[in-house]
């Protein structure tokens, strides 16, 4: 047993962009389930499934602005409580991340292990899983940077590889010293590398001593390690968010921990991990890592099949019917829908882009948008109107808030709205309404034990959701 605790560093970034039109910048795919045994996120699953190791500190989450809310709501529904959620004011690959994140365990622990997991990996032998960072942590204490390669199925040219001093042993968990990383590379080069038994997959999860790591820094690339210090110097608390100092943040590169770090140490360690791994990249890896049907079919939501084989049809809001398709990738969602041939699965990230050059909002945004307080869906929309569902969880609370453009009319679907417009309240009960002038400072909160639905009908001259000016807020976002 080893004495130092070990904090976990979770990495929230990513866009998910290849799992559209599920996952999108506005809700990336490890805030999504795709877990058959249950509903949880990937990145809840990544936090629960570490538990059993023990001697757990609380774990450093590490995500940008835009997803803060999501991730506490997440690990509140997961009864976990971070050590801290650290806000990125935009994405610098994951050297900064990691190096930022051992920085602050230090602040609480004296030389913990870090672990450093992506939030939106999948791991189906989670005891294995389990075993496997156990049997790092010889190497960590000694002082090693120890990675852990998947033992590769595939010579797939969708992952980097690396390459260890020996070939690992079957049955065998024993680290080697990393000799070469290599970028994703082409299929004739993934072919032999498959044959060797030196090769593994990278897959971006690291443990090591937080001094170690520090120490390794300042030897290899002190000016980044200079930078993620002042980052974080004067500890900017924003309710439960660690905000980052913005303009000695932005002067860090964009670069990845392998290149800045391990491609650089004498003291990297790679350990073989074989526990059903996937970084559940595209359709295709979602439909290899699901439950299947009697004929290869995974299926989820309302969908009804006929004389179809090999497919993955998914409905989020709708009848979906298939009659004899083979090898198809279907996802519909309440605004977009994808069909595509399973083997185009890399070519979704190039539809996104294409999406967004456009300036089409279905390729970067969904029609439901999140907020600490709950969520609104986008139901309909016209020129000068549009009228969205908002769901308000038990005790939520909007801002006190004002429009110059716009004004509002509100009907209760369900549960009890507490209503406040220029200093009057009144209590609001199912299909009751209220009217909210343009200009009016107003408030909606839910005094209830159960969420809160009501219909919101806007209309005006602008309904941009920039045109809010907040007085006041329970989570820190007023414009004075």
């Amino acid at each position: 047993m080893f004495k130092d605790s070990i904090t976990p560093i979770i990495l929230c970034g990513g866009k998910g962009s290849r799992l559209w039109p599920l996952s999108r910048e506005s809700f990336p795919k490890q805030f999504l389930a795709f877990n058959n045994k249950n509903n949880k996120s990937l990145l809840q699953n990544t936090n629960e499934r570490i538990l059993p190791l023990g001697n757990l500190n609380n774990p450093i989450l590490i995500c940008n602005e835009e997803h803060r809310f999501i991730v506490a709501e997440q690990m509140r529904e997961s009864k976990i409580e971070p050590h801290s959620i650290v806000l990125e004011p935009f994405g610098k690959n994951t050297a900064p991340a990691i190096i930022i994140g051992a920085l602050i365990a230090l602040e609480k622990d004296y030389n913990p292990f870090i672990l450093v997991l992506s939030s939106d990996h999948l791991i189906k032998n989670e005891l294995e899983f389990i075993n496997v960072i156990q049997s790092g942590l010889p190497y960590a204490e000694s002082g090693d940077l120890v990675t852990f390669g998947i033992v590769p199925t595939s010579p797939d040219t969708g992952y980097g590889y690396i390459e260890a001093e020996k070939p690992f042993k079957k049955d065998q968990i024993a680290g080697n010293k990393i000799i070469k990383f290599f970028e994703k590379p082409k299929l004739e080069i993934a072919k032999k590398f498959i044959k060797d038994e030196r090769f593994t997959w990278n897959s971006g999860m690291f443990l090591f001593k937080a001094e170690a790591i520090i120490k390794e820094a300042e030897k290899i690339c002190p000016e980044i390690l200079e930078l993620c210090e002042s980052s974080i110097k004067e500890k900017l608390q924003d309710y439960d968010f660690r905000r980052l100092n913005h303009k000695e943040f932005e002067k860090l590169p964009n670069i990845s921990f392998d290149v800045a770090i391990m491609e650089k140490t004498k003291k990297g360690i790679v350990l073989p991990l074989n526990a059903g791994w996937s970084d559940i990249g595209n359709w295709k890896s979602v439909w290899e890592n699901s439950h299947k049907d009697s004929k290869g079919n995974v299926i989820k939501g309302q969908v009804i099949t006929k004389n179809s084989e090999n497919c993955l049809l998914r409905s989020e809001s709708r009848l979906m019917v298939g009659i004899g398709l083979k090898n198809l990738t279907v996802v519909e969602t309440s605004d977009a829908i994808l069909i595509a041939g399973q083997q185009q699965s890399q070519e979704v990230k190039k539809i996104v882009e294409e999406l967004k050059t456009k300036g089409i909002n279905e390729g970067h945004e969904h029609k439901k948008i999140y907020r600490p307080w709950g969520d609104y869906l986008s139901v309909a929309d016209g020129n000068g109107w549009q009228v969205k569902l908002i769901t308000v969880k038990a005790g939520g609370e909007l801002s006190l808030q004002m429009h110059h453009h716009r004004s509002e009319h509100w009907v209760v679907v369900k549960g009890t709205a507490k209503v406040e417009i220029d200093s009057k309240i009144s209590i609001l009960s199912t299909n009751q309404s209220t009217y909210i002038p343009l200009g009016a400072k107003h408030r909606l909160s839910n005094p209830g034990k159960i969420p809160l639905l009501l219909i919101e009908i806007q209309s005006g001259s602008y309904l941009g959701e920039d045109d809010i000016v907040r007085f006041e807020d329970s989570y820190g976002r007023t414009n004075y």
